[in-house]
């Protein structure tokens, strides 16, 4: 069973960083690329960041660019994302995601609040 397990996030004040970590399990993680999305309230679900299997291509959102990194460890089954510089616009709830046999899969989701 493909399992995306979340942890990270929480409260943190405008211009500081937090680590989000999603450990993948029940699917051959290394051979699917992973992706961050959020959602703030009111608003759709929006990608933040695509990682390519090997992780040597990134994608990000015009939004966080420069400011988010996305990583993977495939020897531990595991998907980051480093967030610096965050900004109250950058609240919302954070999630995993990898497309495998033709759906989406997503971890139960993250909140990240940045607020002083």
């Amino acid at each position: 069973q493909l399992q995306l397990v979340q942890s990270g996030g929480g409260l943190v004040q405008p211009g500081g960083s937090l680590r989000l970590s999603c450990a993948a399990s029940g699917f051959s993680f290394s051979s699917y690329a992973m992706s961050w999305y959020r959602q703030a309230p009111g608003k759709e679900r929006e990608l933040v960041a695509t990682i390519s299997i090997i992780g040597d291509i990134t994608n990000y959102a015009d939004s966080v660019k420069g400011r988010f990194t996305i990583s993977r460890d495939n020897a531990k089954n595991t998907v980051y994302l480093q967030m610096n510089s965050l900004q109250p616009e950058d609240t919302a709830a954070y999630y995993c995601n990898t497309h495998f046999r033709f759906r989406d899969y997503w971890g139960r989701g993250t909140q990240v609040t940045v607020s002083s």
